[in-house]
């Protein structure tokens, strides 16, 4: 439901409890997301010299800001009746992939957290603990000819397994992204392979039906095979690169060791998933570069690499 901002007294304490906690916590900046059109300038007045952020999910929503005003702007697309948290996630990456606020720092949300149509809800966030998908950035640090696109699709499909497993049940499993030939080559098939016979269309990860079906096949043995495109090659392959001159984490099993071995004899990027605890690690070149931790109850947060507990 659309519903204009409207600038009760209600919302003007709202707005200055924002700005203490923005003064007095030091914040990087006051992110509102608008139920629907506002006079903005006015907004920008009550919020004063901050850092001020205004995220909508139409970009009508933002007509009345003037390209002169000191405020910045999000569209979220695509994200219409999301979930507020959802919303508020996606906006905090967005933020930070235009530069408007800095990892690590911390923000004064104002949103509607029970009444969508309206301001309700103010909530200081850190980004240390609530950054729950992987930045652009944080991937542009793998040196590989994949796209990007194709990349955090897969990382997030493994990170949804790994927090959520298959109806309540966990799930372990292997992608591998990129150099799909040379994978294929240094592979074996485990049996029936799931996608074989299907068409392109029908076998690429940027469909949220293939997604949903990868995820049934992430169940099965094997790794699952995706070319630069985002579309799957094969699943259920049993990975045959030598693991020789590998050193991992004591207590990492056979699904990681085969990770990192086909990454260092390929091009590929490998992304495991332990069935134990559902954290998913990203290797390339024999070693582990990312690593996450999920979680049912909260957000992910990124850890550095360290001794683990015995996994499959």
């Amino acid at each position: 439901m659309v519903s204009n901002l409207r600038i009760t007294e209600r919302f003007r304490l709202l707005i200055e409890h924002a700005v203490n906690m923005y003064e007095e916590q030091e914040a990087a900046a006051i992110l509102l997301i608008a139920p629907g059109p506002g006079d903005w300038a006015r907004v920008k007045k009550l919020v004063g010299d901050a850092n001020f952020i205004v995220v909508a999910e139409r970009e009508d929503y933002l007509a009345e800001i003037d390209d002169e005003a000191d405020i910045k702007t999000i569209v979220l697309e695509g994200m219409v009746d999301n979930p507020v948290y959802e919303c508020l996630m996606q906006a905090i990456l967005q933020g930070i992939e235009e530069d408007y606020i800095k990892p690590g720092s911390q923000i004064i949300a104002l949103y509607g957290g029970f009444e969508t149509e309206t301001i309700n809800t103010i909530s200081c966030i850190s980004l240390k603990e609530h950054l729950d998908r992987l930045t652009n950035s944080e991937l542009r640090m793998l040196e590989t000819s994949v796209p990007l696109d194709t990349l955090k699709t897969v990382v997030n499909l493994a990170i949804e397994i790994g927090r959520s497993g298959r109806e309540g049940k966990p799930v372990g499993t292997l992608f591998v992204v990129g150099d799909a030939k040379k994978v294929l080559a240094e592979s074996r098939s485990a049996g029936f392979d799931p996608v074989r016979g299907y068409s392109r269309t029908e076998r690429n990860l940027m469909d949220p039906r293939v997604r949903e079906g990868i995820k049934e096949i992430a169940q099965l043995d094997g790794a699952i095979i995706v070319e630069q495109d985002g579309t799957v090659a094969a699943s259920c392959r049993i990975l045959d690169s030598p693991a020789s001159n590998i050193t991992l984490s004591k207590g990492l099993g056979s699904r990681h060791w085969a990770a990192a071995a086909t990454s260092r004899s390929t091009k590929a990027i490998a992304i495991a998933v332990s069935e134990t605890n559902g954290t998913v690690r990203i290797f390339q070149n024999g070693e582990v570069v990312l690593r996450i931790e999920p979680s049912n109850r909260k957000p992910l947060i990124w850890k550095g690499f360290e001794y683990d507990s015995p996994e499959d």
